[in-house]
């Protein structure tokens, strides 16, 4: 599948985005191993910190289906021009199922696109490499 492709999931998936107090939607799509797509939104809680991200929800509805390796990421945020990456949280989560190079696509409304990998967003990923040794 190809990163724009996926982005197109991202975007489609932001549509759905419960985000009443930020009103800045955000979907993300996760690619797995085995080419199954899982997607995710952002759902806001009037309590903040209860707030999950577009890549956590989609990260947690693969991981309920039984998938851990995910091999591509994309993130769509379709209320800002420019491609916005994920928190330190999300990043956080998903440097527990995606090597260091897998791709990740980032944009917003313009047709500018952030083309990066895992590694780059989570370098000297220590703990990574330690469950690697597990």
């Amino acid at each position: 599948m190809e990163m724009e492709e996926l982005f197109e999931k991202a975007r489609k998936a932001a549509e759905a985005s419960y985000s009443p107090y930020s009103h800045f939607r955000v979907g993300a799509a996760i690619l797995c191993e085995d080419g199954t797509i899982f997607t995710g939104t952002n759902v806001e809680n009037r309590s903040f910190g209860l707030t999950i991200c577009a890549e956590r929800s989609a990260v947690v509805s693969a991981v309920s289906a039984g998938k851990r390796r995910f091999v591509a990421l994309a993130i769509a945020t379709p209320d800002s021009v420019k491609p916005v990456g994920p928190c330190g949280a999300c990043r956080q989560v998903l440097s527990e199922f995606m090597d260091a190079n897998a791709p990740v696509r980032c944009g917003g409304s313009s047709p500018e696109r952030l083309d990066t990998t895992m590694g780059a967003l989570v370098p000297f990923d220590s703990l990574h490499d330690l469950a690697q040794k597990l």
